[in-house]
């Protein structure tokens, strides 16, 4: 996968995550927010995107904070999944629209001050959604990407060996993305921002601890594209169950800890 052709089929990626993914994935800090909100005076007048939405994670964040979300993502279970989070927490000013990174100039968005993504700019052709965000974000406004860093930035908790070794038995040693092959680009977004209409970078680091029982480990796991439970097929419950036993005997107390990065990458133009 590189930077300018994303090697899968928007939604086929986490269709069978969806009772996974909001319910298991870590949010971004606190202080994200609190940033998005104090450098652009957030004052519940504004419009922004969440471009690669999933159920809401961060628009259900942003929300009491703008005027209006309009969260994109490709898969209709992610959207509904986003509505009934929404619904449930009396949230009515998300707009949940289907479309990708390839679709963005069809979709008739308008105006926004901000478009977010989190853990999605890298599936997409990045120097070409820039481009694309370039008509539509107002002048003063930003792209902003929240993710948890690019792999290597934090040395991975101890139990995520466990994962991987156990996920390998069972998939093989190259992880999967839908029909394709996932990979990180070698690029920082940074790097590729810099060189976009938005080529004024600023990046922003938090961190903090967080505990899962193992459970919730697993939530998270199902979570993931290269090991959801499309990828597992039939092999779902026999990787669950050996996962879990490999996993209590790494920790028979059942408290995985991890340090959980949030980085928040700003781009704004010069």
């Amino acid at each position: 996968m590189t930077s300018s052709t994303p090697s899968y089929t928007p939604g086929e990626l986490f269709a069978s995550t969806v009772p996974y993914y909001a319910a298991f994935r870590p949010r971004y800090a606190p202080e994200f927010y609190t940033l998005l909100a104090e450098r652009f005076g957030l004052d519940g007048t504004q419009r922004t995107l969440d471009l690669g939405a999933g159920p809401g994670i961060i628009a259900l964040e942003l929300a009491p904070l703008v005027g209006e979300v309009i969260a994109v993502d490709p898969e209709k279970g992610m959207l509904e999944e986003g509505r009934r989070l929404a619904a449930e927490h009396g949230i009515t000013n998300i707009t949940w629209r289907e479309g990708d990174s390839t679709t963005l100039p069809t979709l008739s968005i308008g105006p926004v001050l901000l478009t977010v993504m989190g853990a999605a700019y890298h599936w997409m052709d990045r120097d070409r959604v820039a481009r694309d965000l370039d008509r539509i974000i107002e002048p003063g406004g930003a792209i902003v990407l929240a993710s948890r860093g690019a792999p290597g930035d934090l040395e991975p908790a101890p139990w995520r060996q466990v994962v991987d070794e156990v996920r390998t038995r069972y998939l093989g040693p190259e992880r999967r993305a839908g029909s394709g092959a996932c990979s990180h680009p070698k690029e920082r977004h940074q790097d590729v921002l810099a060189r976009s209409p938005f080529s004024r970078v600023d990046t922003a680091r938090w961190d903090h601890t967080l505990t899962r029982t193992v459970d919730e480990v697993l939530g998270w796991v199902f979570s993931l594209s290269y090991s959801s439970p499309a990828q597992l097929g039939g092999k779902k419950d026999a990787f669950e169950q050996d996962l879990r036993a490999a996993l209590l005997a790494f920790a028979p107390s059942g408290r995985f800890d991890e340090v959980i990065h949030t980085e928040a990458v700003i781009a704004t133009r010069p």
